[in-house]
């Protein structure tokens, strides 16, 4: 276990029943409320890109938490930040795709303009589950003409099958769960 995954651990709380009964929540807050751990974090991210052969164009994050790392990292990265949001919530055109879930179906969007063809996009989030979220947004921004370079993540919790689900996309993983008690 690396330093940073270890740091990664210490800093993530167990919610019990969340968001429904028999689930336990993987929450990263108290993570994000440490600005020297969440600092090594993005740095840990970063560095996987900076001086790359090809380098990255743009940093795309799913709604929410993704949202407040891949702010963080584009800003270290020094490239634009792409908000992928749940439907009905960004102004004026839009694309969207329409995913499952376990229990029903779920819509993501972006703007219509917010990749160019050919761009390199990192997509990341704070925790790889089943992968579905993912996956959906890997392919929306692809359908947008983007060439989305890697998915990577805080948190995998490997027991959920996601990389697995993700298939031949590139997957990175700060810290993986092994199992449900796992830190």
């Amino acid at each position: 276990m690396t330093a940073v995954s270890q740091l990664v651990a210490s800093l993530l709380r167990d919610v019990a029943d969340f968001p429904k009964p028999g689930v336990v929540f993987k929450d990263i807050t108290p993570l994000l409320g440490d600005g020297e751990a969440f600092g090594a974090v993005i740095r840990e991210l970063a560095a996987r890109h900076t001086g790359a052969a090809q380098p990255i164009d743009a940093v795309a994050g799913v709604e929410a938490r993704g949202f407040i790392i891949g702010a963080a990292l584009a800003l270290e990265l020094g490239v634009g930040f792409v908000p992928v949001r749940k439907a009905g919530k960004l102004p004026g055109e839009t694309v969207q795709r329409t995913y499952d879930l376990e229990y029903g179906t779920a819509t993501i969007e972006i703007h219509a303009d917010a990749v160019t063809a050919g761009q390199r996009v990192l997509l990341v989030d704070d925790v790889l589950a089943t992968g579905g979220t993912a996956i959906a947004a890997w392919d929306l921004l692809t359908d947008c003409g983007a060439d989305v370079v890697g998915f990577d993540t805080i948190v995998e919790l490997a027991f959920l099958g996601g990389r697995d689900a993700m298939g031949e996309r590139s997957v990175h993983a700060l810290h993986v769960v092994t199992g449900t008690a796992d830190a």
